[in-house]
């Protein structure tokens, strides 16, 4: 599978409670149970009024199903070409 970096414009996420994070975790995991095994949430970054997440899917058309399900928008959907940190000297598969 693919990693994907998909950016969702909610309005107030930034300010959300934990109850209502929790329940927007739960949504999409329902959401990603009915699609498995094409997707895979790794971890989500919520800052102002957008969320950051990181997924592995099979495709862009998988992550758009899945944000279709959840309720939840795919604003922007980019493939991570690959990662880097600070002991990264070269980035394989760029």
């Amino acid at each position: 599978m693919k990693k994907y970096v998909i950016e969702r414009d909610i309005p107030g996420a930034g300010n959300m409670g934990t109850q209502d994070l929790a329940a927007a975790s739960r949504k999409s995991n329902e959401a990603l149970a009915e699609l498995a095994p094409f997707i895979q949430w790794q971890h989500s970054y919520v800052a102002g009024d957008k969320t950051f997440c990181i997924y592995l899917a099979k495709d862009e058309t998988t992550i758009l199903e899945h944000a279709r399900r959840s309720g939840f928008p795919a604003n922007n959907i980019t493939e991570v070409a690959c990662e880097i940190d600070p002991t990264t000297e070269n980035c394989k598969g760029a």
